[in-house]
């Protein structure tokens, strides 16, 4: 995981000044136009989620990301039905909860995950096929020496025809390499991966991917996406898979916080990997409240809920000029009970990243976002 940073169907018969004269009306509420609700007395009043104002049709998928027992928490599955179609599993999907010793694979987790996606008529994005953490080190070791190339990348094809296999017809599109791309000036990062394998880990992932499930859209997913030298090396990955019609897509993780990107930033990222005739999809999005690491804990304060409403305003303003091109939107968790961000950068500090509240209530972001 990674990085930082990203605002209604007042739903009467009549207008919105008409509602707050009809709060007692028994008839249920219909979507009308554009009367959409602005305030948590007029949500409650409505069932209309995200999913549909960012229908699929015209705009794009509305995802979350979540653990095995947010399914069985009442008031967070009740969310996921009203909001979102389409679910990723947190950690559920990744080698080492998959694949944690050699030839044992468990997927009742990642199971639970699907049933209840299938239940619900969502759709399921696979994460992750290959990434450098929560990757097993048995997959690097021939007893106790380095394995060779060769076995590693065996290994990484067994997992990925094993898996996909597994989830075929159930999983439209995966992860397949994920941060591949170095931060610093090299053009890859020096995992076991590639100190093993070379970029050839890579190409291989993909191809034992293409080969395992061809109906399934293969993604391409890294942070820091959108910083200029780094965005430009990603580009440059893209198109070498893509000349040997190996990926689909690119996948933005989009953590980021309440000041950055800049709209150009974000705009300049989307025009380049658009410009492979790929589709984009932002995949791990959270909106961070703290700019920096040093950032001491906060409370949610009315300033911060402004600026975070803000902040999800510009992003999603973006997304929508992009549809077509962006065809899937997925928040990096449900609600600001539960977000990686409490442990990272900074452990043990609070933060509040999301659409709803503790309580999964709508923050103001969340009707920032829907109102357009």
């Amino acid at each position: 995981m990674n990085r930082i940073s990203i605002s209604f169907l007042l739903l009467c018969t009549l207008t919105i000044g008409a509602c707050s004269k009809s709060d007692t009306a028994t008839e249920p509420p219909v979507v009308a136009g554009n009367t959409r609700p602005a305030n948590l007395s007029q949500y409650n009043k409505v069932t209309a989620g995200l999913k549909d104002y960012f229908t699929a049709g015209e705009y794009f998928t509305m995802g979350a990301a979540i653990t095995p027992s947010t399914v069985d928490n009442t008031d967070a599955s009740k969310l996921l039905k009203r909001h979102f179609n389409s679910l990723t599993a947190e950690n559920g999907m990744k080698w080492s909860s998959l694949q944690p010793n050699e030839g044992t694979f468990k997927f009742a987790d990642a199971d639970k995950i699907v049933a209840f996606a299938q239940a619900n008529n969502m759709k399921v994005r696979g994460h992750t096929l290959c990434w450098h953490n929560q990757s097993p080190d048995w997959i690097f070791k021939n007893g106790t020496a380095t394995a060779s190339k060769e076995l590693v990348l065996q290994r990484l094809r067994t997992h990925i025809t094993t898996v996909m296999n597994h989830f075929k017809g159930k999983v439209y599109c995966w992860d397949v390499v994920n941060e591949a791309i170095d931060d610093g000036s090299n053009i890859y990062k020096a995992t076991n991966w590639y100190n093993i394998c070379g970029e050839d880990y890579i190409i291989e992932a993909f191809k034992a991917a293409r080969l395992a499930d061809p109906a399934a859209k293969l993604f391409y997913n890294d942070y820091s996406e959108v910083s200029p030298a780094k965005r430009d090396k990603i580009y440059d990955l893209l198109k070498k898979l893509k000349a040997q019609n190996l990926v689909d897509g690119m996948g933005m993780q989009g953590h980021w916080n309440i000041n950055y990107p800049s709209n150009q930033l974000l705009s300049d990222a989307l025009e380049k990997y658009k410009s492979l005739g790929i589709e984009i999809q932002v995949n791990e999005l959270d909106v961070s409240v703290y700019n920096t690491n040093t950032d001491p804990q906060t409370t949610f304060t009315s300033w911060l809920e402004q600026n975070q409403a803000t902040a999800y305003g510009r992003y999603f303003n973006i997304f929508r000029s992009y549809k077509g091109t962006i065809t899937g939107v997925t928040f990096w968790g449900v609600a600001d009970n539960h977000t990686w961000l409490d442990n990272f950068p900074v452990t043990g500090r609070k933060n509040y990243p999301f659409l709803f509240d503790t309580a999964y209530n709508p923050k103001q972001a969340y009707f920032t976002v829907i109102n357009f």
